[in-house]
């Protein structure tokens, strides 16, 4: 990764000569028609041949690299079991830890528009980049709302496509994953072609990629999720003293259990390993003739529940990294009309279709109700609770906790962008004039598998057939009804009948539709002339109408999914009128203790249909006193109406495990005590275990008076290039300090978050129902926690931190060394909901490192380049946070720094290249922290800066025509 500083780009070294020359090139950062040597933001630049070389196989994995991202994390193809905005598969970038509805993505300066899967649809897929076209990508990480728009707050990632490109080019590129059990490998293949003419140009190209399956079987810390908590808290399982597994999607051991059914307390034997003889759990052993026949107790009262069944092979089935196949087709061309200016006409066109799926797990917990015929006799005199859904009314005599097996989630997205538009000479001298026009359309096709409540509702009303068997009572109003299989030790295995399976578990399939049109126009040339240089300046106007119809399954409409979230309707449209202009003043040139000092200034007007007007503005300066010596610096400000879906999106319940109920075991040592006095007033006993889940409501904060956010930026830099002694090589560096203010952000906190900041309030507050405890209810009936988390403005979401760049460049023997080290430290990352609630700073806390950092080290001579490469990220822990005691405390909520190395090698002769690698050469594993506290990926926390890989080979192959 080319790290800049300033903004300096290499181009690809085929010699020795070439190694040696830095191109200046126009990058992000101003609409004016200038290099970016001494721009007053930082800029960061990756070059094609620099991503080839770290063997990213894609311009999304070069992205979400920390040397991008700076350590934030972002959603990747790890994320695939969670809720996220764009849905599965889908690929965002969010620059300084501000979300990646903060960041605007451009593709040839040009914006790309959303694309992805279900209501909460607001940012660029990734994924739809040409990857084959690309010659670097720009990334400006400074607020530039006033010179590009609203999304602009936290930076720019402009995508610049390969210019006047001629000739073919055919490229392949394998990744494989050498400790997965040859699973997680990436495939890319692509063909580019272009020509010219006296006044035309073409050029455009196919690629194709794709992506294998990692499950959780293929990786050694992903294979057994454990509590992991400290002085031997786990859950060890009786039989074989070791600790006992779950699956990933609970937090341990609180999680599901399966291959057992419930009933109210009886009598009988117990498993090994609990206490006493009275049962409300058990499961099924033939063994077993007296007390329950065929059943052994496993839970109730005092008994151990390590005994009861929380695991299964099929488990491992789950995604780690879910597959994906890609298909992006690119072209662009343009004609010369020799009129209008020497006007070109130009057009570009943009077709990706994303082929993306996930294998999860499911438990069914069925409910027979007491009575019913498919209940064996020795379990007929129990009644376990009132009916919960399935029995129409009739109480639940046994629920068969049944571990069901794989579920698979599968998404087609067809994206397509279309962009038109002449540039040419404006009437004015050396003034030039660029008019366009886009559309850009995504349609997303979601599919999951679900179990219908009305067809388990039927299915197990079921009379006798009069053949030994049981069919749907109601069949004649419900024709192909199938009844539900007995209570059996098949059924309670997991062993289904297909007919009834196929009957009640069916596939839901939801649209979503993203539309965007865009028309722009701007002008841009010399002003007039002052001493130091020409003033120059860049005016416009755009226009932007976008469009969202979200319309899901209508069995999740209506709620009829058993167990799971349901969606309603998300549709609303907005559109956006704005004039710009930025201005650049040479005040000094060559003066004493001034040999340039420039101003910047750009400004923008706004007027959203839905969130009116306001005005925004940057000013940026560059003061070089004396040669190698640069100070810069910027400040401005951001004006963003929520997207589409923070306004529109329909109201979605889910539900989440019962382990988020922060009251769970609140009578436990070194407890916040703020949470026990809290838990305390509600009435709840101290060893208090929630049985239900926590039930999440997510809707549009249009209706609730959602307000537009505004912001605050500034950047203040140093930049260093002294000129060493000949021989000495040439050396750059940069620290640049970055702060950004959010007022009004909208944003969703969490629901993890919310009980947390509830709970653990000051009990005052928490009497008042103040600050996040507004957002929490609990039923006082059964102790079920509801969480309202929808899109609410943020008083304040702040940032703040440094950013520093060094590049050393030296002819050694018959080469050419270069050094670059890019570190980026966050000194502050806080946010806080109510006006009157303390800032919560996360910097350091597990997911938020305050430190990472990148190095490479590469010298390239006659034919050959190497390279070696490192990945930092700082240590982190969240007992600050948590107000955890780290010497007392069970959890383990620390983590080491983490290290990632990469070596590669690239041969390059007449009309080829190759390029060899190893990314994770060390195999390096993610570390591990306690359940309970942290969203986890087995054993590892959720994050995207870690290798879920391992050791990963790679190859490269340039062929050119």
């Amino acid at each position: 990764m080319a790290l800049t500083a300033p903004a300096l780009a290499q181009t690809a070294p085929t010699t020795n000569q070439d190694v040696t020359t830095v191109d200046e090139i126009v990058v992000v950062g101003s609409r004016i028609r200038r290099d970016n040597y001494n721009a007053p933001s930082p800029t960061q630049v990756v070059t094609r041949e620099e991503a080839t070389l770290q063997g990213f196989a894609s311009t999304t994995e070069a992205l979400q690299s920390t040397a991008v991202t700076g350590g934030t994390s972002q959603i990747n193809n790890s994320y695939g079991g969670y809720v996220t905005n764009g849905g599965p598969g889908a690929n965002t970038i969010g620059l300084r830890g501000m979300g990646p509805s903060r960041t605007l993505v451009l593709l040839n300066g040009r914006r790309v528009s959303p694309a992805g899967s279900r209501g909460s649809v607001g940012s660029a897929d990734l994924n739809v980049l040409p990857t084959a076209m690309i010659e670097r990508v720009e990334v400006l990480r400074d607020g530039a709302s006033s010179v590009y728009g609203s999304d602009a707050v936290a930076g720019v990632v402009n995508i610049q496509t390969r210019k006047n490109f001629e000739g073919l080019v055919f490229e392949a590129q394998r990744n494989e994953p050498l400790e997965a059990n040859g699973n997680g490998g990436s495939t890319r293949l692509s063909l580019t072609a272009g020509a010219r003419g006296d006044r035309w140009r073409a050029a455009g190209s196919i690629e194709r990629y794709e992506r294998d399956e990692l499950t959780l079987r293929d990786r050694e810390f992903t294979r057994c999720q454990t509590d992991g908590f400290r002085f031997d808290n786990d859950f060890i399982d009786p039989l074989t003293g070791k600790s006992k597994c779950y699956p990933l999607t609970t937090t341990g051991s609180n999680g599901v259990t399966i291959n057992t059914i419930g009933t109210n307390m009886l009598t009988g034997i117990g498993a090994a390993g609990t206490v006493g003889d009275t049962f409300n759990r058990w499961r099924p052993n033939s063994g077993v003739t007296s007390g329950l026949v065929g059943f052994e107790g496993v839970g109730g009262g005092a008994n151990d529940l390590n005994v009861r069944d929380t695991f299964e092979d099929r488990m491992l089935n789950e995604s780690l990294i879910s597959p994906v196949e890609i298909t992006t087709i690119y072209g662009e061309g343009g004609y010369q009309l020799n009129a209008l200016g020497n006007a070109e006409v130009y057009g570009e066109i943009l077709y990706n279709k994303r082929e993306s799926s996930q294998t999860g797990y499911r438990q069914l917990s069925l409910d027979y109700a007491k009575g019913s015929p498919l209940i064996p006799t020795s379990l007929s005199g129990s009644t376990a609770f009132g009916d919960q859904g399935l029995n129409k009314g009739q109480d639940v005599g046994v629920r068969a906790f049944i571990g069901f097996g794989n579920d698979h989630s599968r998404q087609e997205q067809s994206f397509n962008r279309y962009v038109g538009g002449i540039k040419g000479d404006f009437f004015l001298t050396d003034w030039r004039y660029d008019l366009s026009a886009s559309y850009s359309r995504s349609r997303s096709e979601y599919t999951s598998e679900q179990f219908l409540t009305d067809r388990l509702i039927e299915s197990l009303d079921v009379v006798s057939n009069g053949a030994g068997g049981f069919q749907c009572r109601e069949l004649a109003s419900n024709p192909g009804c199938v009844a539900a299989p007995a209570l059996t030790t098949q059924t309670i295995g997991g062993v289904l009948p297909k007919e009834w399976v196929d009957y009640v578990f069916r596939p839901v399939t939801g649209v979503t539709v993203f539309e965007e049109k865009i028309v722009s126009l701007g002008i841009d040339g010399p002003l007039f002339s002052l001493p130091a240089g020409q003033v120059m300046g860049f005016f416009g106007a755009e226009w932007r109408d976008s469009e969202i119809d979200d319309t899901p399954g209508l069995d999740s409409q209506t709620g009829n999914t058993y167990n799971f979230s349901t969606s309603a309707i998300t549709r609303g449209t907005d559109s956006v009128w704005e004039v710009f202009g930025e201005v650049e003043v040479p005040l000094l040139r060559d003066a004493p203790f001034a040999k340039e000092l420039t101003l910047n200034g750009s400004f923008r007007y706004t007027d959203y249909d839905s969130y009116g007007d306001d005005t925004t503005y940057k000013i940026g300066l560059v003061y070089q006193p004396i040669d190698g010596v640069t100070f810069r610096g910027t400040y401005g400000t951001s004006y963003r109406a929520p997207a589409l879906f923070e306004q529109f999106v329909g109201a979605t319940t889910g539900y989440q495990s019962n382990t988020l109920d922060r009251c769970n075991n609140y009578g436990a040592p070194n407890v916040n005590p703020n949470r026990v006095a809290n838990c305390t007033r509600e009435g709840l006993p101290t060893d208090w275990q929630s049985t239900t889940s926590v039930e999440v409501i997510t809707a549009g904060g249009a209706d609730a008076g959602l307000a537009a956010e505004t912001s605050k930026n500034m950047t203040i830099g140093l930049v260093l290039q002294p000129r060493l002694p000949e021989g000495w090589g040439d050396l750059a560096f940069a620290v640049d300090y970055y702060e950004i203010e959010v007022s009004n952000g909208v944003s969703r906190t969490g629901a993890g978050q919310i009980l947390t900041r509830c709970y653990d309030s000051n009990p005052a507050d928490f009497a008042a129902d103040n600050g996040f405890c507004r957002l929490v209810e609990r039923d006082a009936a059964n102790g079920q926690l509801t969480v309202h988390d929808s899109y609410v403005n943020l008083a304040t979401d702040n940032v703040k931190g440094l950013d520093y760049t060094l590049r050393y460049r030296k002819d050694v023997g018959p080469g050419t060394a270069l050094f670059n080290l890019g570190v980026t430290q966050y000194t502050e990352i806080s946010n806080k909901l109510f006006e009157e609630d303390p800032l919560e700073d996360y910097v350091g806390m597990i997911d938020n490192p305050e430190f990472t950092g990148t190095a490479d080290l590469s010298y390239a001579w006659d034919k050959w380049r190497v390279r070696y490469g490192v990945e930092w990220i700082k240590g982190m822990e969240s007992y600050t946070y948590y107000e955890e005691d780290p010497a007392t405390s069970i959890y383990d909520l620390e983590v080491g720094d983490y290290w990632q190395h990469n070596a590669s090698v690239q041969y390059t002769a007449d009309g080829w290249t190759v390029t060899a690698g190893v990314r994770n050469l060390l195999n390096e594993d993610p570390p591990v922290i306690s359940a309970g506290v942290n969203n986890r990926v087995g054993n590892a926390p959720l994050y995207s800066g870690y290798d879920y890989l391992g050791r990963t080979a790679f190859v490269n192959l340039t062929k050119s025509f």
